[in-house]
């Protein structure tokens, strides 16, 4: 159900949204659309796998965001006041398309899912962080996600290729951020923001705790810059030049002290 590896350096990577397994129960009431699992931050696994040779912690779940989103705060409140959420338990895609034939869940079954898979996953998270801190005196978080590049309902326009979130800095110390936008900076291919539209969900916004000695940085990609938008299927190709700007980012993580 979740995928665990501990690391020996002070960089974890936290992976939220690879996930695409769904228990048969919950199959069998969504709708075929809901089964294509479309919302997944595809093959973002791939994209980061030279880390784990680094030496960076992993965690990863097997379960896909319409089980739960475990980037989402456990009381399911709004991250973005105002725009159109998606929920700790899904009841649409991204499009707005229903991924339920009946009922979505009750407040029960989020309930009972929240403590099945959000609250483990959370643990496991939890667990690498503190084990980085004693190890190192500090941690980094890596959240790393994936998006389509344009999704109207949830954004105007196409969005960048690399949307750096540090919780309007508040996550991650300034010089860091600064750090790593000076890497994306340094090339032309992929276009680049910080705390634009992805500011970073629940996951950098609570494990994000410079004065404690965690920094957390959510880099949500946009999947044209690695993979043909109209299937699901990943393009080495296209994505190498993504993957080189990503080993920089990391390396950069790797290096920064907080004191």
């Amino acid at each position: 159900m979740i995928r665990v590896e501990p690391g020996r350096t002070p960089l974890v990577i936290s992976l939220p949204h690879a996930g695409r397994g769904i228990p048969p129960a919950i199959a069998a009431r969504m709708t075929p659309r809901a089964l294509e699992v479309v919302d997944t931050d595809w093959h973002v696994e791939r994209l980061y796998e030279f880390a784990r040779a680094a030496g960076a912690a992993w965690v990863e779940p097997t379960l896909s965001r319409y089980v739960v989103d475990l980037n989402r705060p456990p009381d399911d409140a709004a991250l973005y006041p105002g725009q159109v959420s998606t929920g700790l338990c899904p009841a649409e895609t991204f499009s707005g398309e229903p991924l339920y034939t009946g009922a979505p869940p009750d407040p029960a079954e989020i309930a009972e899912r929240r403590r099945a898979y959000w609250q483990p996953y959370h643990d496991a998270l939890r667990e690498l962080i503190e084990a980085a801190r004693r190890r190192h005196g500090h941690a980094i978080v890596l959240d790393g996600h994936s998006i389509r590049s344009a999704v109207p309902r949830l954004f105007t326009g196409r969005l960048p290729d690399i949307n750096l979130g540090t919780h309007d800095g508040r996550a991650c110390e300034p010089r860091l951020a600064a750090a790593v936008v000076a890497v994306c900076a340094a090339q032309s291919r992929f276009s680049h923001v910080l705390n634009g539209r992805f500011k970073g969900g629940y996951i950098t916004r609570h494990y994000g705790q410079p004065a404690d000695a965690v920094q957390a940085l959510q880099i949500e990609l946009a999947q044209s810059s690695y993979m043909d938008e109209t299937g699901t299927g990943y393009d080495p190709g296209r994505a190498a030049p993504l993957v080189a700007v990503l080993q920089q980012v990391v390396a950069t993580l790797l290096e920064f002290r907080p004191f």
